[in-house]
C-alpha cells in the first residue's frame, strides 16, 4: 500500500513540475532589440515631389483669324511635318534687331483675303501719290498767277478784289497739296497694315527648340479674339530645365536660396540627379500658396542641367532638400527615441522623474524641451534607466545627439533598447537581453 502511494505521489509531483513548466512555456516574456551608438555622416532632409518643366517655354499663337491650309514640313517626323518633337530654328537678327531671316515655318493661314487688303492699299497708295502730283501742278499754278498779282497791284493795273483772289487760290492749293501729301502718309500706313496682317499669316517659329505640342490640323479654322488661340507650344531649350516642387509649409522655413537638391525620376531608376533652388531677390519660393484640404503648400523651383537630354518635360520627380550635412556626428536610431517602456519596466527611483519630464509643457522657445528625447538602456537589476539627450539634426533613420540634459555623456558604442518582441520561456532563455519577469503592456 505504501509503495503504491508513494508511486501516486511521484505521478502528482511530476504532473505539476509538467504543467509548470507548460506554464512557463505559455507565458509571453520580453525580449528587447538594442542598437549602438555610433558616430557618422548624418545629411538632414526635406522631401518633396515635382514636376519637370521647360525653363522657358513658348506659346505660338495666331494674330489673324483664317483657315489653315498647310503645315510647315519636316522629314525627321513619322507623318513628314512639323509635330511634336520636331525641332525648329527661330529668326535670325541684324546688329539694330531687325529680322533678316524668318524662323521654320509652322504653319500657314489663306492669305487670299489679307493679299486682296494689301492689293487695295497699295492701289489707294498709288492714287493718292497721284493726287499729290495734281495738286502740286495746282499750287504751281497758283504761285505764278499770285506772282503776276503782285507785280500788278502796285501800278494799278488789277483790282484788289482781283488780287485777293490770286492770293486765296494760292493758299487754298498749298492746302490741298499738304493734304494730298497726308492722305500718301495714311495710305502708306494702311498699306504697311495690310502687309503686316498678310505676314502675319506665315506662323514661323519666334525662338529656336523642340516642339512640344501640335495643337492645330489642316483646314481647322483659327479665329483670334481678345486671346490668341494656341497653336504650337515650344521649348526654348531643354538642356536646362526646372523642377517645380511642392513644399509643405511646415517644411518651406527650412528652404534656403541656391540649397542643394537631389532627386529621381521613375523613368530612370537609380539614377539620382542634382540641382540647386532657384531664387527671386531673397525668396527661395514663390509667394503663391496653394490650400487644398486646409493643407498649405509653396512652389519651389528647382534648377537641373540636362546637359545629356535623358530628362523630359512633365516628368515626376522625387525631391531631397538638403537642409543641413554634417560628419563625425553621434548618432542614435530614430527607433530608440520613439520607443517607450511601461512603468514596471522602469527603475523605481526614475519613473516619478520621468513621467515628469514626459509631460512637461514644452516652449517654441525652450530648446531644452523641444529638442529633447530619451534612449534606454538596461542595469545590472534587470530594470530600464533613461537618458534624457538633447537632440540636433535629424534624417529618417538617425538623430543627433548634442550632449545629455542633466549632465553627463552618452558614450560611443553604447547599447540603446530600439524596440521589443514577446517570446516563450526557452526562447528568452537563450537570449542574454531578457527582462524578466516584465511583460509586455497589454
Amino acid at each position: 500500500m505504501k509503495k503504491i502511494m508513494a508511486l501516486m505521489a511521484m505521478i502528482a509531483g511530476l504532473g505539476a513540475v509538467g504543467y509548470w513548466q507548460w506554464q512557463i512555456r505559455r507565458t509571453p516574456r520580453t525580449t528587447f532589440n538594442f542598437a549602438e551608438v555610433k558616430r557618422g555622416h548624418l545629411e538632414a532632409t526635406v522631401g518633396s515631389t515635382g514636376t519637370l518643366q521647360p525653363r522657358e517655354v513658348v506659346d505660338v499663337g495666331a494674330q489673324v483669324l483664317g483657315r489653315i491650309i498647310y503645315i510647315g514640313k519636316d522629314a525627321h517626323t513619322s507623318r513628314g511635318f512639323v509635330d511634336w518633337g520636331s525641332e525648329v530654328e527661330g529668326p535670325e537678327l541684324d546688329s539694330n534687331g531687325k529680322v533678316v531671316k524668318r524662323g521654320t515655318v509652322l504653319a500657314q493661314i489663306d492669305p487670299a483675303l489679307y493679299e486682296a487688303q494689301r492689293n487695295s492699299a497699295r492701289a489707294s497708295l498709288k492714287a493718292a501719290q497721284a493726287n499729290v502730283g495734281v495738286n502740286a501742278a495746282a499750287l504751281d499754278q497758283a504761285t505764278r498767277n499770285w506772282g503776276r498779282a503782285e507785280k500788278l497791284i502796285g501800278t494799278s493795273g488789277i483790282a484788289q478784289a482781283e488780287y485777293d483772289q490770286y492770293k486765296a487760290a494760292f493758299d487754298a492749293a498749298k492746302a490741298n497739296l499738304e493734304l494730298s501729301e497726308a492722305n500718301v502718309g495714311l495710305a502708306q500706313a494702311t498699306l504697311d497694315s495690310a502687309q503686316t496682317n498678310l505676314d502675319y499669316t506665315t506662323i514661323s517659329a519666334p525662338v529656336s527648340g523642340v516642339v512640344i505640342d501640335r495643337r492645330v490640323n489642316v483646314g481647322q479654322t483659327v479665329v483670334a479674339s481678345l486671346s490668341a488661340p494656341s497653336l504650337f507650344l515650344i521649348a526654348k531649350d531643354l538642356s536646362k530645365m526646372e523642377v517645380w516642387a511642392t513644399v509643405n509649409e511646415v517644411d518651406v522655413g527650412k528652404i534656403r536660396a541656391d540649397q542643394d537638391v537631389k532627386f529621381t525620376v521613375d523613368a530612370f531608376p537609380g539614377r539620382v540627379y542634382k540641382g540647386s533652388v532657384v531664387h527671386q531677390g531673397k525668396l527661395p519660393f514663390r509667394l503663391n500658396a496653394t490650400m487644398n484640404q486646409n493643407v498649405v503648400t509653396y512652389t519651389v523651383v528647382v534648377s537641373v542641367d540636362n546637359k545629356d537630354g535623358l530628362l523630359r518635360p512633365y516628368l515626376t520627380a522625387n525631391l531631397t532638400f538638403v537642409v543641413a550635412d554634417k560628419e563625425d556626428a553621434l548618432l542614435v536610431p530614430n527607433a530608440a527615441l520613439r520607443w517607450q517602456p511601461v512603468a514596471d519596466q522602469i527603475a523605481p527611483d526614475l519613473r516619478d522623474t520621468y513621467y515628469r519630464l514626459r509631460g512637461k509643457k514644452r516652449s517654441p522657445t525652450d530648446r531644452d524641451t523641444v529638442n529633447h528625447g530619451f534612449v534606454w538602456v538596461t542595469s545590472d537589476d534587470g530594470h530600464l534607466r533613461y537618458i534624457d539627450v538633447r537632440t540636433g539634426l535629424s534624417d529618417t533613420v538617425n538623430t543627433e545627439v548634442l550632449g545629455v540634459n542633466g549632465g553627463g555623456e552618452l558614450p560611443e558604442h553604447t547599447q540603446i533598447i530600439i524596440g521589443e518582441a514577446l517570446t516563450g520561456a526557452r526562447m528568452g532563455a537563450a537570449n542574454p537581453f531578457v527582462a524578466s519577469p516584465f511583460r509586455k503592456k497589454e
